[in-house]
């Protein structure tokens, strides 16, 4: 199997102290985090998954979907199947004639790659129902190609499709059978499709945080791994990946924090320690520190925080790297892979003398995480109880109760609900009901009041953890993190009047669950 050596963190230079502060920093500033692997010297030093994430929930990476495509595109290119400096327009005739703009016909893989097109933004989404790859050629350009640099994920996704139309084949299963298997990248991985069955270049790679680990690990090595068979290949060409790990697109005129204007690369972005990054919205980071010897993997949901992602960095840059130590522990052996656990009871204590390890201190505190409750920013959840004295005075007998039920009739509105319940319970699993207008639907949010419970939105089967915490003593707020497929989240604010109730509803995700958008107001039964 390929897997990682493992060993202690201060065996590899770093403090465990660092970590925990960079733990406590990330859940001090409400960073909803899904999960952090952490790499020194070839060696994996720290695993956590944010409960009730595991090392096998499946999560969607988002933009990191852009560095595989990438990776795909150098193996057509070193197979002779395409010339990265061939213009787009060449593979895909279908979508072109003598009408086609110049700019259009002028754009090459290679200005592709470097995100350095002729479109200003992602041609796909002025017309989401239109097929997404010809968009690339019928939007009007706005540039020159190969010139300046912007954002276009439509390119990476018309990538993924010349790999589909060049292979025959998923492009996740082609760089599988070429690379990834060789990794033991997850089975069950997958890439979410267009509504015309092409994989989502862009965007849609869902697959483990380890999975991603990997394939950093395949880039810091130039593409020579010792495979999961125990023999040493080169899985890609070390040429590409210099280039595609370097600076060659100045990305300053658009880069909303630090850490996206420091460059592009192909498909892979520079970060402000010399290094580079794939990096995938909402917090997917997978980012390479050389000078550091430093490999660092997370998962989130910062979508709706502003600089969220920044937040990650600043706490890895001036936490983290302050506390490591130049320290060389050797090479990756993979045939010796020891599990961090089996040293667990062997660091206890120190010097005999009782007291609990660095480490120790670690991994309890690690333990102890989950994908965080909602709370007030700077406040700790002190308002556990049931419902606020308002509720309470217009409940009569229920007031006292460990569990209350409310129902209200809503006027008519946009999202098409007509009824709205709620059942709150101060220990036990609590719940939001809203019941369609032609009775066709019943959309039931399960959360918890003093922790977090889980449950699935059976429309999107989207899985999710919710909790929820009072703002006011009538306003309460409960917050529902999608996780796996459909990372984000939805926000419900709920403002109890004298016989009423006004609801007003965020979803921060990128493609579902439009009904929860919006306000709602109804009157109590």
């Amino acid at each position: 199997m390929f897997e990682f050596e493992r060993c202690l963190p201060e065996e590899a230079g770093v403090s465990s102290n660092a970590i925990k502060g960079l733990l406590q920093y990330l859940d001090k500033k409400d960073i909803p985090m899904h999960s952090l692997l952490v790499m020194r010297n070839d060696k994996l030093i720290f695993e956590k998954y944010y409960a009730p994430c595991t090392e096998n929930t499946l999560h969607r990476m988002f933009s990191i979907s852009k560095s595989i495509t990438a990776l795909a595109i150098s193996l057509l290119a070193d197979e002779g199947r395409i010339d990265l400096d061939e213009s787009i327009a060449t593979y895909f005739p279908e979508y072109t004639s003598e009408n086609t703009h110049k700019w259009i016909k002028d754009t090459t893989i290679r200005n592709m790659l470097m995100m350095r097109t002729c479109h200003a933004s992602t041609t796909y989404k002025v017309d989401m129902k239109s097929d997404w790859v010809e968009s690339f050629f019928t939007v009007v350009p706005t540039h020159k190609p190969g010139t300046v640099f912007h954002y276009d994920t439509s390119a990476a996704h018309v990538l993924c499709a010349l790999v589909e139309k060049e292979t025959k084949m998923p492009m996740l299963d082609y760089l599988k059978e070429k690379v990834l298997n060789h990794l033991d990248f997850s089975k069950d991985s997958y890439m979410v499709k267009d509504p015309f069955g092409v994989s989502i270049g862009g965007s849609g790679l869902v697959a483990k945080p380890m999975d991603i680990l990997k394939v950093l690990y395949l880039l810091d090595k130039k593409g020579t791994v010792t495979c999961s068979d125990g023999i040493k290949r080169t899985l890609l060409n070390p040429e590409f990946i210099e280039l595609a790990t370097s600076n060659l697109s100045p990305s300053i005129m658009t880069g909303p924090i630090p850490s996206e204007s420091m460059g592009y690369g192909m498909q892979i972005w520079q970060n402000e320690k010399g290094g580079f990054v794939l990096y995938g919205m909402g917090g997917q980071l997978a980012i390479s520190i050389p000078d550091y010897k430093l490999l660092i993997m997370t998962t989130a949901d910062t979508q709706g925080i502003a600089g969220g992602n920044q937040v990650i960095y600043d706490g890895i840059y001036n936490l983290l790297l302050p506390a490591i130590k130049n320290t060389n522990v050797g090479t990756t052996s993979d045939s010796n892979s020891i599990s961090t656990d089996s040293h667990q009871d062997g660091v206890t204590a120190e010097n005999g003398s009782g007291r609990t390890s660095p480490y120790s201190e670690l991994v309890k505190y690690a333990d102890s995480l989950r994908v965080s409750r909602p709370r007030i920013p700077g406040k700790p959840n002190e308002n556990l109880t049931i419902c606020s004295s308002v509720i309470q005075n217009k409940l009569g007998n229920q007031a006292n109760s460990k569990s209350i039920r409310l129902s209200y009739k809503l006027t008519e509105n946009p999202q098409k609900f007509k009824e709205l319940s709620l059942e709150l319970n101060e220990t036990g699993k609590s719940s939001l009901i809203l019941i369609a207008s032609d009775d066709s639907d019943t959309m039931t949010i399960d959360f918890s009041l003093s922790d977090m419970a889980e449950g699935n939105i059976k429309k999107y089967d989207a899985y999710y953890t919710a909790g929820a915490t009072w703002l006011k003593d009538n306003d309460l707020y409960i917050r529902v993190h999608l996780i796996g497929e459909c990372v984000g989240s939805i926000r419900f604010e709920l403002f109890f009047g004298d016989k009423d109730i006004t609801v007003f509803m965020r979803k921060v995700e990128e493609t579902y669950f439009n009904e929860f958008n919006g306000h709602l107001y109804g009157e109590l039964r």
